[in-house]
């Protein structure tokens, strides 16, 4: 299977975990990271507070590319509606390490699509159960430091994954981009297609 893109793809990230997810395409693509502040003022809901900080990365990168087609993306973590973005510190991972212990948590990931004639949005949803972990467990992968730079404070495709049980719904939307989703969205666009010279 071949794709091809029919406009100028920007992703609008810092994440190498987003950049290797998108490479699944096997399409050409620019990284752009926007560089903002990943805050907002105001009350949201996660998934709209998602989308709205994927929406200004992804407008950041779009006025200095009017004719491109640029994707941002934005993850949290709900637990007990309570929101967990990037530690700040150790101190702070493990703090989040030690809610995530033996329950259940939503990890939402919001996806925003610009360009000229685009604008759409979508936030897709993923449950996540923890083990219960023991102190041991949860010190040693604070030390490590890869907790520091992913929401909720862990990385399931890193030792992190190593305190998953189970997981209802799209994996990669936990590493950080719904990848089969924004396929499907791209393909509706037709921002992208199948290679035709391939079928014949």
């Amino acid at each position: 299977m071949k794709l091809i893109a029919n406009k100028n793809i920007i992703l609008a990230t810092e994440s190498p975990r987003r950049k290797e997810l998108f490479s699944i395409l096997g399409i050409p693509f620019e990284v752009q990271p926007s560089g903002i502040v990943e805050t907002l003022d105001g009350v949201y809901t996660p998934e709209e507070m998602a989308i709205k900080i994927a929406h200004n990365k992804a407008i950041v990168i779009a006025e200095k590319n009017p004719d491109a087609v640029v994707i941002g993306a934005d993850t949290t973590v709900r637990i007990n509606e309570e929101l967990l973005t990037k530690p700040s510190d150790k101190l702070q991972a493990k703090e989040f390490m030690k809610k995530l212990s033996g329950n259940t948590h939503q990890v939402i990931t919001g996806v925003s699509i610009l360009g000229a004639n685009v604008s759409i949005a979508f936030a897709e949803s993923t449950l996540v159960k923890f083990y219960d972990l023991t102190d041991e467990q949860i010190d040693a992968y604070v030390q490590s430091g890869d907790p520091l730079d992913k929401a909720g404070g862990y990385g399931i495709q890193t030792m992190g994954g190593l305190f998953v049980e189970k997981i209802q719904g799209d994996y990669n939307n936990v590493v950080g981009l719904p990848i089969s989703r924004l396929f499907q969205t791209l393909l509706k666009l037709e921002l992208i297609e199948f290679d035709k010279e391939l079928t014949k």
